[in-house]
């Protein structure tokens, strides 16, 4: 079970929509940084993916854990959050 969700974004990304409205549908709380509106996240979130894409969805599990997916993977997605 997810302790905490993670997800960053981009203001013209619409992958990053697709996860929003995908994790409200199933009632998962998550918190958003726009790397837009703060880019100096952007080396954090390269850090944690690897990836120069949004989104970038982490996933905090209750052990403290984490797992990335990066993109709208919903085969990694949900059981991450399940």
């Amino acid at each position: 079970m997810a302790k905490d969700i993670t997800i960053y974004t981009t203001n013209t990304c619409a992958y990053c929509v697709m996860v929003k409205k995908w994790l409200d549908s199933k009632s998962h709380n998550y918190s958003v940084i726009n790397l837009d509106e703060q880019p100096e996240k952007q080396a954090e979130a390269l850090q944690l993916s690897g990836a120069l894409t949004v989104p970038i969805t982490v996933v905090t599990k209750q052990d403290d854990s984490k797992e990335v997916i990066v993109g709208f993977n919903l085969s990694k997605l949900a059981p991450a959050v399940a």
